[in-house]
């Protein structure tokens, strides 16, 4: 009898399904009538999008063939270890037959079940209650999860497999296994299911919508997913709105000068270096985590170098032209402007690798003028770059030099669909649910347009950058870099400097960065925030979030040092602003107002080069 009840059970739950199922056809074939104008529209973009000609020497060809070797160095390592993957495959039976007979038992009544296999707590994809309640879409969650977790196992089982391999094997099945989720198909997705029920399938029309908009903006191989409502914000208006001026210009930055906000100001000014590879204004967002704001407001001169988003025009500009016309042009107008030699300078990122260049080249120059610096999470010894090593190897280097032969510069577009599949389910399968099968436009968030807002990369300085920092890892080398006629060593750099990295990076690991410590040959301080590489560096006292780690010591590895490191609540901030004030000129002057010295004020800030989106750019 209590199997006639069970048998009665699941027939009912999966007549229910099929109900459901017949409204949910008939949302989606609405959405099809309501979506005939979009599609036709996205079918045009897709072709195009699809059918463009690819060559051997293709970038995304050459990784694929570089994946492909790795996958066969995996093939032959598993068929030596038999035994080993025939456990795997055993036990993945052995919990899929579990799961079946769980979910015969919930359809028949009994539901204080122990799942097989939980996802991860910091996994959102499945948080939807429906996951867990709904029998069927429980099955499929747990399948899902089984099959996943036992390919990932597999691979680490396997024995006999080189480190470059294996990270690269890992990186490509992990985008296999987290795009085959049931939480990026529609008819998978309670949630999405739910949606086109309440909507009469509009969610699915809105997502065409927006995948038509993303595909227009998005570079040849790649899909720039919207991660945020682009028309919330507006350089100048919302973001970057720390009053200044744009005091002097070249080919390559412009130099901003921002309005003090004390009665008096250090003697000594501050020099800000962003990336090129992104927009200063990360460091400029609102004025409620602002750290140029936060830094003026401290009393510090400050001047933010503000790159250029470069075209074709300036293909041959190199990484010593960046130095020329960037860090030393800068210096040049600081001194024009407040009579001052002597200058303090912060290089966030990239940025940091640049000051550390320039400061070599300054020594053999006998040139003094920077007295202290910063290095926010920034990499000086590349012997571990990240995630994104997966991408460094001669052949895919080769490839992108002959792309950015013919283009003239690197798309900076392809270079953040690259960073965002280093974190694919937080940065582009959660928007792709969002965005597409929902239906919903991302939120406004500040951080994520910056994100989005991306730049170009001069042909000739990109592979000067990748094969002579990441491939070869010459900067740490004494005396193996040559800039603008001078070999440089970074050993022989005795400025104080200040170390500042964060603990989840995962593009600037800090591990990495603690070597840079240790080969600048001043007296170095370093310092470990929390969270990652943007919010661990942009992280207002007023937050009051994240730690950070100090350590007075300076150990020869990064393990010790963290293992005798003391750990404060909150902003790294106050303990740098007390470091840059140990290292003197500190003296109180009268404030400098932008534009009223010999160099005339040149438009407001943030001027117009941060204003350049790379879709203007590609088009001119």
């Amino acid at each position: 009898m209590a199997f006639f009840n069970g048998a009665d059970k699941v027939h009912g739950e999966w007549r229910r399904m099929s109900e459901a199922s017949d409204k949910f056809s008939t949302a989606v074939s609405d959405y099809f009538d309501m979506a005939v104008q979009a599609a036709e529209h996205t079918g045009k973009i897709w072709e195009n999008f699809l059918t463009q000609p690819t060559s051997a020497e293709d970038p995304a060809a050459c990784v694929l063939t570089d994946f492909s070797e790795a996958l066969k160095e995996l093939g032959e390592a598993m068929m030596a270890q038999p035994g080993k993957i025939m456990e795997d495959q055993i036990e993945l039976l052995k919990k899929q037959q579990e799961l079946y007979q769980n979910t015969v038992l919930r359809f028949m009544g009994k539901a204080d079940l122990e799942p097989v296999i939980c996802p991860d707590r910091s996994d959102k994809r499945f948080k939807s209650a429906e996951w867990s309640e709904n029998p069927v879409f429980d099955y499929l969650k747990q399948l899902y999860l089984l099959q996943g977790s036992t390919l990932l196992k597999m691979v680490d089982d396997t024995e006999g497999l080189s480190d470059n391999s294996r990270r690269k094997v890992e990186y490509l099945l992990r985008q296999f296994v987290n795009a085959l989720s049931p939480s990026n198909f529609a008819g998978l997705n309670p949630d999405v299911i739910n949606k086109t029920l309440e909507t009469g399938g509009l969610n699915l029309a809105h997502g065409i919508e927006q995948l038509t908009e993303d595909l227009e903006t998005s570079v040849q191989g790649s899909l720039n997913v919207a991660m945020t409502d682009t028309s919330a914000f507006q350089v100048g208006r919302n973001l970057a709105t720390t009053p200044g001026k744009v005091i002097y210009q070249n080919d390559l930055m412009q130099l901003i000068q921002y309005e003090p906000s004390t009665p008096t100001v250090f003697r000594r000014p501050l020099l800000v270096i962003p990336p090129f590879i992104n927009k200063f204004y990360i460091m400029d967002l609102r004025e409620n985590n602002s750290m140029i704001k936060w830094l003026v407001d401290q009393g510090h001169t400050v001047f933010v170098v503000s790159w250029v988003n470069p075209g074709a025009s300036l293909r041959n500009k190199g990484f010593e032209d960046y130095m020329l016309e960037g860090p030393l042009e800068a210096l040049k107008a600081i001194e024009a402007i407040t009579g001052e030699k002597e200058v303090n300078a912060i290089g966030y990122c990239l940025g940091g690798t640049l000051l550390s260049a320039t400061l070599a080249y300054m020594k053999k120059k006998r040139d003094n003028r920077i007295k202290a610096a910063t290095f926010l999470a920034t990499l000086i010894d590349f012997s571990q770059p990240g995630e994104i090593g997966v991408f460094i190897n001669e052949t895919t280097i080769a490839a992108l030099e002959k792309q950015m032969d013919i283009l003239g510069y690197y798309d900076g577009r392809q270079m953040a669909f690259s960073f965002n599949t280093l974190r694919e389910n937080d940065l582009f399968w959660s928007f792709f649910v969002n965005n597409y099968l929902k239906g919903e436009r991302p939120a406004a968030f500040d951080l994520l347009y910056w994100n989005t807002d991306s730049t170009n990369l001069p042909a000739r300085m990109h592979s000067y950058y990748l094969r002579n920092m990441y491939l070869k890892n010459l900067l740490k080398e004494k005396n193996a870099l040559e800039l603008n006629g001078v070999k440089i060593d970074l050993s022989a750099i005795k400025v104080p400097a200040y170390f500042l990295s964060a603990s989840q990076d995962h593009i600037a690991l800090w591990q990495a960065t603690y070597k840079g410590a240790q080969i600048l040959g001043g007296k170095n301080r370093f310092v470990l925030g929390g969270s990652g590489h943007i919010a661990g560096v942009i992280n207002p006292p007023s937050a009051d979030k994240y730690n950070y780690w100090t350590n007075d010591s300076l150990p020869e590895s990064s393990e010790e040092w963290f293992r005798d490191a003391e750990s404060h609540r909150g902003s790294w901030w106050p303990d740098w602003e007390a470091w840059i004030a140990e290292q003197g000129g500190t003296e109180q002057v009268a404030p400098r107002i932008p534009g009223e010295g010999p160099l005339a004020a040149l438009e407001e800030a943030p001027g117009s080069y941060v204003k350049q989106r790379i879709t203007e750019v590609v088009r001119a």
